[in-house]
């Protein structure tokens, strides 16, 4: 059992509490927050003395556990349409970069394929600490990734002289993949046996609505013609990126879609980036999109996610959005904000115990301490 008290908390559900203490139990799950004294024996007792405390952070679409090394790596650079792949087969739980994200507060990541195919498998969202990923799982599958633009294009059709070469058979690859995914399920139903497809059977669940496309989108040609596909074949999905989001606001919001955006930070080193701004959230939130900071890593690093945060509450995003963009924002959008990010009784017992304020003092702030499931996984120095 862990106790934290004499807290400044910041639960993301319901008010702040200025001096405050969390109880998680032994099973890892949060037994109570409230405020004031608690007079609660635990085997473990944290004194916050004063300091801002926050539910982990969770990162909502990154590429970490793959290190890059022969046999590994995010993108299966073969084929453009791989849906039968899976994230945890090659995930590597002591990837240096998930031991960065703990100690920069980051309790959850939604990990997986990269961009290069148009469909690249299925997502993941683990925890940041253990040493074996089926112990590591919040939500497995998450989603399956899907990507628009100018990767899968550069990638196959200019370096392969592949299909696709443009956005037009990107979309037509997509479209003819739920076509033949339509009549193998249909053939299935109706009892005719059809010859087994790994790819397909892969499908059927993002096609009977089961499991969103988690959708690499940058442009706004390629988010309306992502839905209009959705509308055409019934799929959910997540804006992922959303670099045009700002030019956009107004039917996003219209459409009740969320957008997780980013990374905001770096050069505009392609077309589809050239709105890259952290304004981007605010304008999106003020539309009446639900908004949450990604940093893309190893794109950037892990670790600035709190910094992007930052960033993007000083270029307009209200402060307790910021905390909201990085907490219970993308927990909600990628479907596990029944176990993280926010503060409440029965939740995962993860927490960030700050030596400053990180959306306030941008870059001078980092985690004195982060807790996962009620244990204590990183102290700082």
């Amino acid at each position: 059992m862990l106790l934290i008290k004499n807290a400044k908390i910041k639960p993301m559900v319901g008010c702040d509490i200025e001096n405050g203490y969390i109880h998680v139990g032994f099973d890892g799950k949060i037994l109570a927050v409230g405020e004031g004294v608690a007079d609660i024996a635990a085997e473990t007792v944290i004194d916050a003395g004063g300091r801002l405390v926050t539910p982990g952070l969770v990162e909502g679409h990154c590429h970490l556990g793959y290190d890059g090394g022969a046999g590994s790596g995010f993108n299966e650079t073969t084929d453009p349409i791989t849906p039968h792949l899976r994230a945890i087969d090659a995930l590597e739980p002591r990837d240096k970069e998930i031991a960065s994200a703990r100690e920069s507060g980051i309790t959850t990541i939604c990990t997986g394929p990269g961009s290069t195919n148009i469909i690249g498998g299925t997502f993941a969202a683990i925890k940041t600490c253990g040493k074996r990923i089926d112990d590591m799982i919040v939500k497995y599958p998450l989603a399956m990734k899907c990507a628009f633009g100018e990767n899968p294009a550069n990638c196959f059709g200019n370096e392969k002289g592949r299909a696709p070469r443009t956005r037009m058979m990107i979309a037509a690859m997509l479209r003819e993949l739920f076509f033949k995914t339509r009549i193998y399920l249909e053939a299935k139903e109706c009892g005719k046996n059809p010859t087994f497809d790994m790819k397909l059977e892969a499908m059927i669940p993002v096609l009977k609505g089961e499991l969103p496309l988690k959708c690499h989108v940058h442009t706004a040609t390629d988010i309306f013609t992502l839905i209009r596909i959705a509308n055409e074949f019934g799929f959910k999905f997540t804006i992922d990126h959303c670099t045009d989001g700002s030019l956009i606001a107004e039917e996003l919001a219209e459409l009740g879609l969320d957008a997780l955006v980013g990374p905001s930070f770096g050069a505009k080193t392609k077309r589809e980036v050239e709105n890259r701004c952290f304004d981007t959230l605010g304008v999106l939130h003020k539309a009446g999109v639900r908004v949450s900071v990604i940093t893309d890593a190893p794109v950037t690093q892990i670790r600035y996610l709190s910094m992007f945060a930052g960033f993007a509450v000083a270029a307009g995003l209200p402060y307790d959005e910021g905390w909201r963009a990085i907490t219970i924002n993308p927990a909600v959008t990628v479907g596990i904000s029944d176990r993280v990010g926010s503060l409440e009784v029965g939740k995962d017992g993860d927490a960030v115990i700050w030596d400053g304020d990180p959306l306030k003092e941008i870059g001078a702030t980092t985690a004195y301490m982060t807790v996962i499931n009620g244990k204590v996984v990183f102290q700082k120095n």
